[in-house]
């Protein structure tokens, strides 16, 4: 992320769900750090409950996530690693996509005049990202929705809406009974 002057930079860990798309922790950070991505990872294993060998995490090849420590730490709570392959910057196409969503977003300034504005912004962006934001990749379904197993009930609401509306005008629809995406 742009800090406020040439040659300024934040660094923005993100540890994402994939199956949900649910950002299950962030951090804005001045400097790469093992240690940092040490504590989120340790943070975000313990806060969801995620039980020895249930997680593999991916990371790209960067210092920090190569990091002895964090290597340690991922070893420890029998969690699995997979890494970028070299010299590969979009080897990850979920966390790129949120990145994007992020970057993309009206409310994304040119340049973050602060640490603290940096990490504000995100934190005020993951709400939303976690629990506004609809993904075409889930059923236009919200992370948090999925994430906490409340997808099921909101695609059975929709079918009632849409069964409702093809009964009331079938003509709008074609030939074809409207279905809520999978």
């Amino acid at each position: 992320l742009r800090g406020p002057f040439k040659g300024v930079w934040f660094h923005l860990y993100t540890v994402i769900d994939i199956w949900s798309r649910y950002v299950v922790g962030h951090l804005v950070a001045a400097h790469e750090d093992g240690q940092l991505a040490e504590a989120l990872i340790a943070d975000a294993a313990a806060r969801e409950r995620v039980d020895p060998d249930q997680l593999t995490v991916h990371a790209d090849r960067g210092a920090a996530m190569t990091s002895k420590t964090l290597t340690q730490l991922l070893t420890d709570l029998k969690i699995g690693r997979s890494h970028s392959r070299p010299k590969t910057s979009n080897d990850n196409p979920y966390i790129e996509a949120s990145f994007k969503t992020l970057k993309y977003d009206p409310s994304f300034p040119d340049r973050f005049g602060s640490i603290q504005h940096a990490r504000q912004h995100c934190e005020a962006f993951y709400t939303y990202y976690n629990h506004e934001h609809r993904h075409c990749g889930i059923g236009l379904h919200t992370p948090a929705s999925v994430h906490h197993g409340t997808a099921t009930q909101i695609r059975e609401q929709r079918k009632q809406t849409l069964d409702a509306a093809w009964a009331t005008h079938p003509e709008r629809f074609g030939r074809r009974r409207p279905l809520p995406p999978r």
